[in-house]
């Protein structure tokens, strides 16, 4: 389809939805052959991310004012279909998912809105947003024409319409335009599957343009050549505007996704992005005459258990700070004011910036002690017995944790492994605290000691947010199948539901700290805190005069979930790097409030305190019970032969290789010899394998088995980076303390043995050293092998 029937078939919406508005329409928006067209004016869209699930609502209308003050026009929102449909045909519009309340928010401020309601959103947001209960259903394809998962998407869809239609500028409301799915491109190639998310929409009632957004190197993959279409980066604009434009001729450019900064994983240094770099882009964009939306301008945070995890297991952070011009607090920063004065000369004829709002009293509060403990053994829940485990959602569980209990025969020292641990089992053995099962190791085993007489074993599962991106979302959660002991199947096991919702929260049994648990016995109360490492629910109390945001002060803690008066505030890991949680002062009250925390591993002191200031970029790998996921190896490379060599070229292009005859392997190595520009840094934004018939490889199961080098004290330059889904990010050997020369090396565990007919390599998106110029791959099953 040629760009000027593109355009006239958005036209075409606008004008069907002026037909029969519920209220009349004031304003007119349209898709021009050059530009955006407010009330047929050219509109350049300063917009700018903010999630209304990780601002609490009392705040609100604050940070909407913060983004106007910072010069937005556009306030861009994903809805998540998980958060507005917990279970089945059951919708929640309250509280923090009160969209349609947002959106009058937003529009009552003198801001646009762009709507994303997915049914997939990624965000690094529990399992991209698609609802947990699609895991019950077994081989499920998510984001596809499958009805299972097609059906509930169109129904969701047609109540997000029927919620928020009225809200459309073609009604008197200020949504502009209106997202289909969400870089589908990096998923399938399925554009029958878009097109049926586009119908879905317009049959939910949305009449404003719809649109489509992808990163450049991946808009062909699902292409609708009906939706508008977008361009997602975080750098070189004019390089992606170039691809967008080979994709679509005419028409406005847009950027719908530009990245200020960069969101955290548990055990890497927090990002800051490159406000120098941001800024010129920017300015680029302005010039010209280029929309965008910032994500984020304001990241919040990832209330509750809703956190996500990039593949293929790299767990975020409940802190979403984004280094986004507008803090986790909601506060001004240096990044802010830059930008407010860089819109401050774009601006449209009579239009004005108006001052930042105040922000919210922020107060500190003192050290205050846990006084009160209730042992997760003490408080379980009936069981349910089942021959072996499975999945929590098997047993119709979407969150919290989950044990599993059964008896094992004495015996000597033995290893018990399971298929899979998804994500962390604290196993125990008559109560005692035997280790922990970590999703991070290429396996999931460990060694029992000597047992004189049958003993009780029990694996605490606690699940991290399933991941939110590619085919790994298949992320079922708690112990997977086959268990065995020395090599035998164990069967005949219990199971206890742990949800941590609202009424499990209510019926936990406290006692105070040193006393006796009324009804337990005395080799249980044990675990009450004398017993290192044993799981338990820990209560605070504190007293405040006038309630503000403060930031709960959790160094001293191990892992696990924090409430607060009931409110789910955040997972915790003493690794870090956040060592605080956002506490809203709208959640507080003058007089006495409440803290409960869940701590798998058990506090060095049970204190809290409440600080004016986030710690969001202290690392203790020393407080890791992995001291390390990746144990040292011995290379093997010098007696395999290569099977493919070769030369990348220059620039940022993605590159498919393709094998001339496939090979078969556990390990896949990429020898980089040496870097376009002569220096001895080497990068890889994003790596991915190819099967005989040319499909993506999934990343489940992979861990990094070997790396040369890595920068991790400068900047999160990880090798995970490079098999993370991410292209924003990436791998980088050091170059802070020491730059080792090359040649560099990099070693993937597929977890099993694969066929393998090529690879995909994303260079390094943003400007700087490591791209790599000749290379050299080894496939095999004994590329390493440990020392």
């Amino acid at each position: 389809m040629n760009a000027t029937k593109l355009l006239s078939v958005f036209a075409s919406l606008i004008l069907l939805g002026t037909c029969a508005p519920a209220q009349p329409a004031t304003h007119t928006f349209a898709i021009g052959t050059n530009a955006f067209l407010l009330d047929g004016k050219p509109f350049q869209i300063r917009c700018g991310e903010i999630h209304a699930a990780r601002v609490p609502k009392a705040y609100w209308r604050q940070r909407l004012q913060m983004a106007k003050a910072m010069g937005l026009n556009t306030v861009c929102a994903y809805l998540f279909w998980n958060l507005h449909e917990p279970e089945p045909g059951v919708y929640n519009w309250s509280g923090r998912a009160d969209a349609a309340e947002f959106c009058r928010i937003a529009q009552e401020e003198g801001l646009w809105v762009i709507l994303r309601p997915g049914p997939y959103a990624c965000a690094e947001w529990e399992m991209g947003g698609t609802p947990w209960w699609m895991l019950k259903q077994d081989g499920i394809k998510l984001r596809s024409r499958d009805p299972r998962y097609l059906g509930p998407a169109k129904a969701y869809l047609k109540e997000v319409g029927r919620v928020l239609d009225s809200l459309q500028i073609t009604h008197g409301g200020p949504i502009i335009m209106v997202q289909v799915e969400n870089e589908y491109g990096f998923y399938g190639k399925d554009a029958k599957y878009v097109d049926a998310i586009r119908h879905a929409l317009l049959d939910a009632g949305f009449d404003v343009p719809l649109f489509q957004c992808n990163p450049p190197d991946e808009m062909r993959n699902g292409l609708v050549t009906n939706l508008f279409q977008t361009a997602n980066f975080g750098s070189d604009p004019a390089g992606n505007f170039k691809k967008l434009r080979q994709i679509q001729s005419t028409g406005p450019l847009m950027c719908s996704e530009f990245y200020p900064g960069w969101f955290d994983t548990w055990g890497q240094p927090h990002h800051l992005g490159n406000t120098e770099k941001y800024l010129a882009n920017l300015r680029y964009m302005l010039d010209a005459g280029a929309s965008f939306s910032i994500y984020m301008a304001h990241g919040g945070t990832t209330f509750g258990l809703w956190a996500g995890c990039d593949r293929p297991f790299k767990p975020d952070t409940s802190s979403y700070d984004y280094d986004a011009p507008i803090s986790e607090a909601g506060w001004t920063t240096p990044k802010f004011y830059q930008t407010r004065e860089l819109f401050a000369k774009y601006l449209q004829p009579g239009e004005t910036l108006p001052e930042p709002p105040a922000p919210f009293p922020v107060i500190q509060v003192a050290p205050f002690a846990a006084t009160e403990i209730a042992p997760v053994f003490d408080n379980l829940p009936a069981g349910m017995d089942d021959k072996t485990p499975r999945p929590m959602e098997k047993y119709n569980q979407g969150y919290g944790a989950i044990l599993y209990r059964t008896q094992i025969p004495a015996g000597g020292a033995t290893t018990l492994e399971a298929a899979a641990i998804h994500d962390f089992g604290y196993v125990f053995m008559d109560g005692k605290r035997i280790g922990v099962l970590d999703r991070r190791s290429s396996s999931a085993k460990i060694i029992l000691p000597e047992r004189k007489a049958e003993s009780r074993l029990d694996i605490l599962v606690e699940p991290m947010g399933r991941v939110n991106f590619g085919p790994e979302m298949m992320d079922p959660k708690g112990l997977i199948a086959p268990v065995k002991l020395d090599g035998r199947v164990l069967t005949g096991w219990t199971i206890y539901k742990l949800p941590l919702d609202g009424n499990m929260m209510g019926g936990l049994k406290f006692h105070v700290i040193g006393a006796p648990a009324s009804g337990t016995a005395s080799s249980d109360n044990q675990l009450a805190g004398t017993v290192p490492g044993a799981p338990a629910f820990w209560r605070a109390t504190f007293n405040i005069e006038k309630p503000g945001d403060t930031f709960l002060d959790l160094r001293s803690w191990g892992k696990g979930v924090v409430w607060v008066n009931s409110h789910c505030l955040a997972r915790f890991w003493n690794i870090g790097p956040t060592q605080t949680a956002f506490t809203p002062g709208c959640w507080l009250h003058a007089g006495t409030n409440e803290v409960v925390i869940l701590d798998y591993l058990g506090p060095e002191h049970a204190e809290l305190a409440g600080l004016k200031k986030p710690i969001l970029d202290e690392l203790h790998p020393e407080k890791d019970f992995a001291k390390s996921h990746r144990p040292p190896v011995k290379l093997n490379l010098d007696s395999v032969t290569s099977i493919a060599s070769g030369s990348f070229a220059p620039g940022t292009d993605t590159q498919e290789i393709k094998f001339s005859k496939p090979a078969t392997g556990k390990f896949f190595c990429l020898e980089a010899l040496n870097s376009q520009d002569g220096k001895p840094y080497a990068a890889v934004a994003e790596m991915d394998l190819l099967d005989t018939n040319g499909n993506t490889i999934s990343h489940n199961g992979w861990t990094i088995a070997y790396v040369d080098s890595e920068e991790r004290t400068a900047e999160d330059g990880s090798a995970e980076n490079a098999i993370d889904g991410q292209t924003a990010n990436f791998w980088h050997t050091e170059w802070k303390n020491a730059s080792p020369n090359y040649p560099h090396t990099l070693i993937l565990n597929l977890g099993k043995e694969q066929a393998i007919g090529g690879f995909r390599y994303v260079p390094r998106q943003s400007e700087g050293a490591g791209h790599i110029k000749d290379f050299r791959i080894y496939i095999g099953d004994n590329l390493v092998e440990p020392k």
